[in-house]
C-alpha cells in the first residue's frame, strides 16, 4: 500500500518538475500564410532583433509568452502591409522604448551599457598587472647585521 502511495505521489509531483519544450524556431503552419518568402526571411530576422517585455532575456522568436505572441503577429501584420524593416523597429520602439531591441542603439543614455563592460574588464585588467608586478618586484636585502652594535644594544637593556 505505502509503495502504490509514494509512486502515485511521484507520478503527481514529477510531471511539473519535468522541463518546459522550447518554441518551435518555426511559426505554426497557418501563421506567415499572408507573407512570400522574402517577407517571412524579413519576419525571422526582425522577430531574433526584438526582446520579449515578459521574458527579458529572450527575443520574441524565443518566446512563448502572450505578449511575444502578440508582437510576432504585430510584426507579421506590418509586414504584410508593405511597412520596411526600419519602419517596424521604429514603431516597436515608439510603443515600447528601445528596451524592445535585443541590441538598443548607442546613444547618450544607453552609452554605459555599451562602453561600461569595457571599462570594467580594462580596471581589472589593471589591477591584476599592477598585482603582478607587485609580486615580481623582489625586496630589498635587509642590510646585514653589525655584531658589534647588536651586543651593544643587548649591554644596554642588561641591569
Amino acid at each position: 500500500m505505502r509503495l502504490k502511495t509514494l509512486v502515485l505521489a511521484l507520478l503527481l509531483v514529477l510531471p511539473p518538475l519535468a522541463p518546459a519544450q522550447p518554441p518551435s524556431d518555426e511559426p505554426p503552419p497557418q501563421a506567415l500564410a499572408s507573407l512570400d518568402a522574402g517577407q517571412r526571411e524579413r519576419y525571422r530576422t526582425l522577430v531574433h532583433e526584438l526582446r520579449c517585455l515578459v521574458c527579458q532575456n529572450q527575443t520574441i522568436a524565443d518566446s512563448s509568452a502572450p505578449l511575444a505572441q502578440d508582437l510576432r503577429s504585430q510584426v507579421e501584420r506590418q509586414i504584410a502591409e508593405g511597412r520596411s524593416d526600419d519602419e517596424i523597429r521604429q514603431y516597436m520602439t515608439a510603443r515600447y522604448g528601445d528596451f524592445v531591441l535585443y541590441k538598443p542603439p548607442v546613444q547618450r543614455n544607453t552609452v554605459l551599457l555599451w562602453v561600461g563592460p569595457f571599462v570594467l574588464l580594462l580596471a581589472a585588467l589593471a589591477i591584476a598587472l599592477r598585482q603582478l608586478l607587485r609580486r615580481r618586484v623582489a625586496p630589498a636585502p635587509a642590510p646585514a647585521a653589525d655584531p658589534q652594535a647588536l651586543q651593544k644594544l643587548l649591554d644596554e637593556d642588561r641591569p
